[in-house]
């Protein structure tokens, strides 16, 4: 038996004296005990198990031969394959077994027969944890060790599996030797070389070993036969594994497991098990071979026995303590084995209490002899409906299937160069929700080896503005780092994707932060809206003065000559024009949206409607001078509203259609530009918007093509001439419109048509209306009746 675990023996003893001693619970019985040693060999388990049994030399099944001992229940063993061969035999008598090591997953249907039972939560809590652990430090590339037997490999696929599903790698996988035996020289070499190897490679700094306590000391040798270099290693071990040690490493250096993290079975501080372990001497104790050997392994002396004769060397003086001994031969606080231990003896004098009560009580028979009437069977109802406090204030119960379910507290090894060391609980592992949470890990508590937290990775971290690219023939651990895509970000590390900004967002220059795009539009504060403003109010201030010179001399000669009532309505039309270029300035809403468009296209046609009657009104007048011409009954206002009329009815029509079906709205364009959310207006009907437009260039195409029929007709004042010139610039800016508009794109398009609408209206201003205005204001001896009618004959010669 290694030194290490002769505590879990003094705490069945410690549990059942305070038993003994406690009035309340089995009064007047006194609990004895008997401790057998498996030896950590399955066929030892067998024997003594039967031994336990039947107490005969031959192994008579069934026969007892001792009838005085009554076994009521068994504790035990500490690891998973000890407890199962145990098991194989209890389980035909029924007789409680009560384990005080953790059980693998595949093991739990033993809780399934009648007579096992769990102290420990099943190991699977582990495996959880373990993930835990790995993602919340971030280590991804770590090594696996554990026994060369079924649990071991049972855990090597479940690890496996685990770490496929929250990508985490194994850089290596070891099996370690499980034999109680020291190895051969020739095994040790080959253990040692390929222990060097892997515990050499500089990626991997984390290592996660599974099995028994036995593992820790075929690794602990190995290592130190390697003689391997102390690095910065981190140690995450299962709830079996305990740092023990024989005589022949107690002074091998464990330092190399400085701030291992362990995820060790539950226990707490028990003052009263520390007093009791202060007290243990040779000259109090009793006497058995377990203790003698216990003894003489850790204090290296020999303990005298007064029925011994022989002549002994190196007697144990007597002063020795527990209290001196490294941790790895001896502790001095109660283990999680041992504490479990504890709460299994008081399990059972609990349970055989409640079966004392729920005795007749009218059944006038000493508690005594009841007891020893019962069979062991009976005692697993009162098990399975255990529930008390122990003498810490926790509860002792089983679930449903059978497992007191504690969980694991995850303990933070901190290794003296005396091989004494100190446990630090860092974090727990609940195997339920405790406050919203089952892994609790208090990072700020944890001492690591050389005070640095150890990164444990394949490659470097892929910082924020690059993405993984994995590397061909390697595990997906295993990436090189590229950066993202013109477009896209990774604002985390070891992004596997970059993704693209939110659409009213952009990527920053390194490509690892989105920034917020600026709402755009031609505003009145910027210069380009200030320019095109300021254009409207001239020219519509211009407008205004020829409207005003126009009304003022409305009555002269070179006003009258050009249809009056026409010129008005032209020259209104004009005003309009430059005031709805206001409503392509400004961040667009629903109203001005409504309005923009159609406004435009029925305020232009009515424009280029009026210009084309005066152009046909000329060509009317010339063909009305005629001898015999029936135009005369077409001359005067009905020709003009008829023509005005019925070509802006058309557009009005059109847009009241748009305006029904699909008409325009506001819109926050986030896809043209990289940096800029544009506020625009849709005009909804593409095709009607369009159609306008098109319907307007016809207009003005029919209106230059008859004004340039008509130059050359006899006119008062040039007016076929001056209309030509109007129209072609007219028809030349919309004709360079189209593929400006649709090739600039945000505030800029809105400044091509703001400027197409004051360019073409001051185009039909300044042809149409400066000629008149510079006669009426500059030559007005050229306004006059006589002039007009010497230009008439002029043009009437041949």
């Amino acid at each position: 038996m290694l030194p290490k675990f002769y505590q879990h023996l003094l705490a069945l003893a410690f549990a059942v004296n305070k038993i003994n001693q406690d009035p309340t619970i089995l009064s007047n019985v006194t609990l004895g005990f008997q401790i057998y040693d498996s030896h950590f060999d399955s066929r030892m388990t067998y024997r003594i198990t039967l031994d336990l049994l039947f107490k005969s030399q031959a192994f008579f099944p069934n026969y007892k031969c001792d009838p005085h001992i009554k076994h009521i229940a068994l504790i035990g063993g500490i690891s998973p394959d000890i407890s199962s061969y145990v098991a194989d035999i209890l389980s035909l008598y029924k007789i409680p077994q009560l384990t005080y090591g953790s059980f693998p997953m595949q093991r739990n249907n033993m809780g399934e027969t009648s007579s096992f039972y769990h102290t420990v939560s099943n190991e699977g809590h582990q495996y959880t944890g373990i993930i835990y652990l790995l993602k919340h430090f971030g280590w991804i590339w770590v090594g696996l060790l554990a026994g060369d037997d079924k649990s071991g490999e049972c855990f090597l696929k479940k690890m496996e599996s685990l770490f496929l599903q929250n990508k985490i790698c194994s850089a290596f996988v070891q099996r370690m030797p499980i034999d109680s035996r020291f190895p051969e020289l020739d095994e040790l070499n080959t253990i040692s070389a390929n222990t060097k190897e892997f515990y050499s490679d500089v990626k991997v700094n984390v290592l996660v070993v599974y099995g028994e306590t036995l593992i820790i000391m075929w690794l602990s040798t190995a290592l130190f036969f390697a003689a391997v270099n102390y690095t910065e290693k981190v140690w995450i071990m299962t709830g079996q594994i305990d740092f023990a040690s024989t005589v022949i490493s107690r002074d091998w250096k464990y330092e190399i497991f400085q701030g291992a993290l362990i995820f060790a079975i539950h226990s707490t501080e028990h003052e009263e098990f520390q007093v009791y372990l202060q007290n243990i001497k040779p000259a109090k104790a009793h006497l058995d071979d377990f203790f003698k050997e216990f003894w003489a392994q850790a204090f290296g002396c020999s303990v005298p026995d007064p029925k011994d004769l022989t002549e002994a060397h190196n007697f144990c003086t007597g002063t020795e303590s527990l209290r001196d001994l490294p941790g790895i031969l001896f502790e001095m606080v109660m283990t999680g084995h041992s504490y479990s231990i504890y709460n299994a003896v008081f399990a059972v004098a609990h349970a055989l209490h409640n079966l004392d009560l729920s005795r007749p009580k009218n059944k006038a028979v000493r508690m005594t002899r009841y007891l020893e009437e019962i069979n062991p069977w009976q005692l697993h109802h009162f098990l399975q409906t255990l529930s008390f406090n122990n003498t810490n204030g926790e509860t002792v119960s089983f679930n449903k299937n059978k497992e007191m379910g504690s969980g694991f507290d995850i303990i933070n090894m901190l290794i003296f160069s005396n091989n004494s060391f100190h446990k630090v609980k860092v974090g727990r592992m609940e195997t339920k929700d405790f406050q919203g949470k089952k892994f609790i890990i208090e990072d700020d508590k944890i001492k690591w080896h050389g005070n640095i937290h150890p990164l444990s990775l394949c490659n470097p971290y892929c910082q924020p503005g690059y993405e993984k690219k994995k590397k061909e023939g390697n595990k997906f651990c295993c990436y090189d780092c590229v950066q993202c895509p013109e477009g896209k970000i990774s604002n985390e590390r070891d992004t596997e994707d970059c993704f693209k900004c939110p659409s009213d967002q952009y990527p920053n220059q390194e490509q690892d932060e989105c920034f917020p795009k600026i709402v755009v539009f031609l505003s009145y504060e910027e210069p380009l809206g200030i320019t095109l403003v300021t254009s409207a109010i001239f020219f519509f201030s211009v407008t205004i003065l020829v409207l005003k010179i126009f009304h003022q001399y409305k009555d002269s000669p070179i006003v009258k000559a050009n249809n009056r009532d026409l010129t008005y309505a032209l020259l209104i039309c004009l005003l309009l024009c430059f005031l709805s270029s206001f409503l392509f300035i400004g961040k667009p809403g629903v109203m001005t949206c409504f309005l923009r468009q159609p406004a435009f296209g029925i305020i232009f046609s009515l424009a280029v409607s009026c210009v084309l009657a005066k152009t046909i009104t000329v060509v009317v007048a010339f063909m009305a001078t005629k001898p015999g011409s029936r135009m005369r009954k077409w001359m005067g206002k009905r020709l003009t509203c008829f023509m005005v009329l019925s070509s802006s009815s058309i557009p009005v029509g059109m847009c009241a259609l748009w305006l029904t079906i699909s008409p325009p709205f506001p819109n926050l364009d986030t896809d043209t530009l990289t940096t800029e959310i544009v506020a625009e207006c849709k005009e909804g009907s593409v095709a009607m918007f369009y159609l306008v437009l098109g319907y307007m260039g016809l207009l003005s195409i029919i209106s230059f093509s008859v004004a340039f029929l008509a130059r050359k007709l006899p006119d008062n004042f040039n007016e076929a001439k001056f209309i030509t010139f109007s129209m072609l610039v007219f028809t030349s800016v919309w004709l360079s419109f189209v593929p400006t508009y649709l090739s600039t794109n945000g505030k800029y398009m809105v400044a091509v048509e703001i400027f197409s609408i004051l360019a073409s209206s001051a185009g039909l201003l300044g042809c149409i209306f400066f000629p008149k205005c510079f006669i009426i204001v500059l030559r007005p001896e050229l306004n006059n009746k006589d002039h007009l009618m010497r230009r008439k004959q002029i043009g009437k010669k041949p």
